[in-house]
């Protein structure tokens, strides 16, 4: 079982409570708008008629362009990068690199994950916003995955307290390269090089445990 976080609420609000199907729909409006029209060409006014809202609805869950782009992305992750269990610590790398690699090809992920961290590098707040909508959601499966090789006994048990510094590292290692991969050097992730990425850290995770 893959551990999730509760799901993310845009902003803090008062008065009747939120609908999750509106969410769910600006949210999806978002990418489609995304991988229509691209960043510059994505207004809040066409997200809110792309979902069948209000304007003012959409308005009062997202302060603007920026978070709403996150948040979609976010949701995205959430429903696509997932750690089945393949078996093994390395068919599990290589899994969810796969998966990943798959999810930076979708022409919404790659146009909304450019363009918000060109709009990072000035945004202090931003930066923030992708580290706890994204970031750090997505540690959860660096941690799901170790768990699960220490009860195989590919990995040995923590030695007390774990150290949050060892899956800080193995999810920027992972994704880093992959990344790095797809959105700077346009290289194919396929079955041999994500194997081959997964060889190198498992290995790398013995020196690490």
């Amino acid at each position: 079982m893959v551990r999730r976080m509760p799901p993310l609420s845009p902003s803090k609000r008062t008065g009747r409570p939120r609908s999750a199907d509106a969410d769910r729909a600006i949210l999806a409006a978002t990418r489609e708008a995304l991988a229509e029209l691209g960043w510059g060409g994505l207004t809040l006014g066409d997200v809110a008629a792309r979902a069948g809202v209000a304007k003012t609805t959409l308005y009062r869950r997202w302060p603007g362009k920026n978070e709403l782009v996150v948040d979609a992305l976010a949701a995205l992750f959430e429903e696509r990068l997932e750690l089945p269990d393949l078996g093994s610590l390395r068919a599990d790398v290589q899994g969810v690199v796969l998966r990943f690699a798959r999810l930076l090809n979708l022409p919404e992920t790659r146009t909304a994950l450019m363009a918000v961290f060109a709009e990072a590098t000035q945004d202090e707040a931003l930066r923030q916003r992708i580290r706890e909508a994204i970031v750090e959601r997505q540690k959860l499966l660096v941690l799901t995955g170790r768990q699960r090789a220490q009860k195989r006994g590919e990995l040995p048990p923590d030695d007390g307290e774990a150290d949050p510094r060892r899956d800080d590292m193995i999810f920027d290692v992972v994704a880093g390269s992959v990344v790095h991969r797809v959105l700077v050097s346009s290289e194919p992730v396929d079955e041999e090089w994500a194997d081959r990425l997964a060889l190198l850290l498992v290995g790398g995770l013995a020196a690490l445990s």
